[in-house]
């Protein structure tokens, strides 16, 4: 799912784990309790409880329901992570009355790690890795330890106008370089090849371009945005901009306006942004296809990955065990799977996930292409490498305050200098919490 933040440090058991964190040795963090699960030595169910924001998690619960007696689930809707679900999550916890498990987005499971609020579960949850694509159970992992089930993904690929496109006898670019030619050629028609990329939505370029913005060594993490890959990328983007390739900001009415009217001809996005084109240009049903992201050789097919979220286990959870096997089962299971899909639009993060039926179909906004099919497979072709780490949250609103300086060109602002800015101040900021980060 889409633009689920980390809000705020925890206290309490989250300062126990900061250095557990900085280590990357984090069995200790999040250990058992009594809170998030229910049952009685008289034989009733055990009951496990789980909140999230997705739609159709309610369907899902119900489908395990049916098929289990000795455990059911009892299912709670929130507010989503960056509105006030991760708060609620976190203040839960702190009082001990946590439910079991809960939506968590990739990028914040780390720093719910650094903050004691997960509980690890590897040795129940490592038998079923090879349920999950590679990057959805990178997702759950943080240094070797896994935090959740894996239960949605964002590969990366490129939305496009085809009636523009077609227009102006412009071929679909399978290359970054061919997609700066068409944007170009898009210029002197007086269109915008694509809106601007400013915080997470960045983060795939980055990420196909094997320039993750974490790492670990010798236990000890380090932020890494500021590469030379990475400078790689941002002087692209930035090339556009200066070339005035860029159209309007990524979600404003401008934005939108330019997707529904043809102005903005593209958008470089992950697959669920299915939906929010949708909602954002109704009026150009029809008008809009789905292609592989560009890549930067001709004959590859590495992607990226934005967004995407997890089952987690959380802090405190009386019986981990049946935790798993009810998250596992809301990820895993075709009823679960196909009603969360239905409800929310969704890439599944498991296998069987993938192959549901209800990604076989032609979508009527896209002119009946089966655009399902162009997502699953840039779900088997995201690149390796990439891991979340603490702080992201900073790590962000920092680079994207920047970011839009520099797409409005106001003094000398840079792509390159908001990264080196959104390192600086993560830095910082994590040092304020104990954690040391390396060079």
């Amino acid at each position: 799912m889409k633009r689920s933040t980390e809000s705020g440090p925890a206290r309490g058991a989250g300062v126990a784990c900061v250095a557990a964190l900085a280590a990357v040795s984090l069995a200790a963090c999040g250990g058992g309790g009594t809170a998030g699960a229910s049952g009685a030595d008289d034989g009733s169910p055990t009951e496990i409880e789980v909140w999230t924001w997705a739609q159709g998690y309610d369907e899902a619960a119900e489908a395990f329901n049916a098929a289990h007696d000795d455990v059911q689930v009892k299912h709670t809707e929130i507010e989503p992570g960056s509105k006030g679900g991760y708060d609620k999550i976190r203040n839960a916890i702190k009082a001990g009355d946590a439910p079991c498990l809960a939506q968590v987005g990739y990028e914040t499971m780390p720093s719910f790690v650094s903050e004691g609020n997960l509980l690890e579960v590897t040795d129940v949850a490592a038998p079923d890795a090879d349920a999950y694509t590679p990057a959805g159970w990178s997702g759950v992992t943080v240094g070797d330890r896994v935090y959740g089930a894996p239960q949605d993904q964002g590969p990366m690929v490129l939305f496009y106008n085809k009636d523009v496109f077609e227009q102006h006898g412009i071929e679909v670019p399978t290359t970054w370089a061919e997609y700066r030619e068409a944007g170009e050629r898009l210029k002197q028609a007086g269109v915008a090849l694509t809106g601007t990329y400013e915080d997470f939505d960045y983060t795939g370029f980055a990420w196909q371009a094997g320039a993750p913005w974490y790492s670990v060594d010798g236990g000890q993490w380090s932020i890494t945005n500021d590469s030379p890959e990475n400078q790689e990328v941002a002087d692209y983007w930035q090339g556009l901009t200066d070339d005035g390739l860029i159209g309007a900001g990524i979600w404003s009415d401008a934005w939108a306006s330019g997707l529904s009217d043809g102005s903005i001809a593209t958008i470089v996005g992950a697959a669920w942004f299915k939906g929010i084109l949708k909602d954002s240009a109704a009026a150009a049903s029809g008008s809009w296809a789905v292609a592989p992201l560009p890549t930067w050789e001709e004959g590859e097919s590495t992607t990226g990955n934005v967004g995407g979220s997890a089952t987690a286990v959380l802090a405190g959870c009386a019986d981990p065990e049946a935790a798993w096997q009810v998250a596992h089962f809301l990820s895993t299971d075709t009823d679960a799977v196909d009603a969360v899909i239905e409800a929310a639009g969704t890439l599944p993060a498991s296998v069987d996930g993938l192959g549901s039926e209800l990604l076989t179909q032609g979508d009527e906004y896209f002119g009946g292409q089966v655009v399902d099919e162009v997502f699953v497979d840039a779900a088997g072709n995201v690149a390796d490498g990439w891991q979340w780490g603490p702080g992201v949250s900073t790590l962000m609103s920092t680079f994207a305050a920047d970011t839009k300086k520099a797409y409005a060109q106001q003094g000398d602002a840079t792509i390159a200098d908001a990264l080196a800015n959104a390192k600086a101040a993560t830095i910082d900021g994590l040092s304020k919490q104990g954690i040391t980060v390396g060079e």
